[in-house]
């Protein structure tokens, strides 16, 4: 099997980047109305923009089919797609950056930090954009269920960003020793989480991994957003936000579930700029799920310790099944 997904990998380098992405798109606008997520995501879509028509939404699900493949295709470049220099920027170039003062300023101020973002365009670029930059950041990720597939997508991270953290029980010690050590993490955190905060996201009730606003509340650190824009011309756009002024308690301690609906309101904003580059296909939304945790009071309030299980000791663990993370469509 590892033979196999190196010899796809070997013919996406040997198509090229844009060729490997352009391939990848295609197939996935032919590909992915046949399965099963093609319903997910409509009804994802229908419900986030009820105002738009029915040609409307399946054109933003077409461009995400098309987005998410171009991705995939993209994998095996990832050492060479980004090519910002922020001495000497390229107008030409495949990449540029807003708010690479951010970056260097996280960089140099000698503190730990956090940096959130989504699964828009091609997301693996902000973690190679901190490496270059020399910023000392962690990336925390889910490792595919597929160890073929995990080992090559190691192998093509490990060359190309800095420190990476496996999501996986146990691993929020790891995560907390990164910025107690002044380190900086970046994590995905649009996607459902069982034991999470309950939010307004998109219109619907929605469970947020509350993890990252608990770090920023013990470690009183500076929170950026990130996210990718996919350009026309097989070229991205790197957007990292100012820190954000999250919300306190009255103590003046960073409320947590304050915390955590400024961060996804960020994030619905980019979403709701640029729908055609999101993950459109996994259920972000469990109603059932929401239901149950409003009734046993799982939407913890402010500033609230971590429920049990969901502390310091166990892993910032998505429960998303429905969709295989993009990793593993390469």
């Amino acid at each position: 099997m590892v033979r196999t997904v190196r010899a796809v990998f070997a013919l996406s380098r040997a198509l090229g980047p844009t060729r490997a992405s352009a391939t990848g798109g295609w197939l996935l606008r032919k590909l992915g109305p046949l399965t099963p997520q093609q319903r997910i995501a409509r009804d994802n879509l229908k419900a986030a923009f009820p105002e738009k028509s029915d040609a409307e939404r399946a054109a933003i699900l077409t461009e995400a089919w098309d987005s998410l493949g171009r991705t995939a295709g993209e994998y095996a470049h990832l050492a060479t797609l980004f090519d910002y220099d922020a001495d000497n920027p390229d107008p030409n170039g495949r990449v540029e950056v807003s708010g690479i003062e951010h970056f260097e300023a996280l960089r140099d101020d000698g503190k730990p930090g956090i940096i959130f973002s989504a699964h828009l365009a091609n997301w693996e670029l902000p973690a190679i954009c901190a490496q270059r930059y020399g910023l000392d950041a962690t990336a925390v990720f889910r490792p595919p269920n597929d160890p073929a597939v995990a080992a090559v997508i190691h192998e093509i991270r490990s060359g190309t960003m800095g420190g990476l953290a496996a999501s996986m029980r146990g691993s929020a010690f790891s995560m907390h020793g990164v910025l107690e050590n002044g380190g900086h993490l970046g994590m995905l955190i649009d996607q459902h989480f069982t034991r999470g905060v309950v939010i307004d996201f998109l219109g619907r009730q929605a469970m947020a991994n509350p993890v990252m606003a608990k770090f920023a509340r013990r470690f009183e650190c500076p929170v950026h957003g990130v996210r990718v824009i996919r350009l026309p011309g097989h070229r991205f756009r790197l957007e990292l936000t100012p820190a954000l002024d999250l919300p306190r308690d009255a103590n003046g301690d960073i409320d947590v579930e304050g915390a955590v609906r400024a961060m996804n309101a960020v994030v619905e904003s980019w979403v709701r700029e640029h729908p055609g580059q999101w993950l459109w296909m996994h259920r972000r939304w469990r109603p059932k799920m929401v239901e149950l945790a409003l009734a046993a009071g799982k939407a913890a309030p402010s500033g609230a310790a971590a429920p049990d299980g969901e502390g310091l000791g166990s892993a910032p663990r998505s429960t998303q099944r429905d969709f295989p993370d993009p990793e593993k469509s390469v």
